[in-house]
């Protein structure tokens, strides 16, 4: 049997279960449903900080670039580390919507 058959099983066998008090067994509420005036709100303000957060993986990008092309004319070239991480920001950052959906 392997780990993710064993978590299953017991999954199913605590579902099962009775509540140890005895009562309900506490429901499960899902993701949830937001109020409708404030849904709209909340999903606006979500676009406004994606829309920065996409600015600022741009600007990001241009500082780094130059700040490579100026190092690269001294003979230098210790920013690649810093571009890397440029680059791994702008990933979380356009894939943060899927990461969520994947945890919740």
């Amino acid at each position: 049997m392997t780990p993710i058959e064993y978590i299953d099983q017991l999954q199913q066998a605590l579902a099962a279960a009775p509540s140890p008090s005895g009562g309900p067994v506490v429901p499960d509420p899902g993701s949830g449903v937001a109020p409708p005036e404030v849904a709209d709100k909340v999903l606006t303000i979500l676009q406004w900080i994606a829309y920065l957060a996409t600015a600022a993986c741009v600007g990001g990008l241009l500082y780094t670039a130059a700040k490579m092309a100026l190092a690269h004319r001294r003979g230098d070239d210790t920013n690649v580390s810093q571009l890397g991480w440029v680059f791994a920001a702008c990933l979380l950052i356009g894939s943060a919507s899927a990461i969520v959906s994947a945890l919740i």
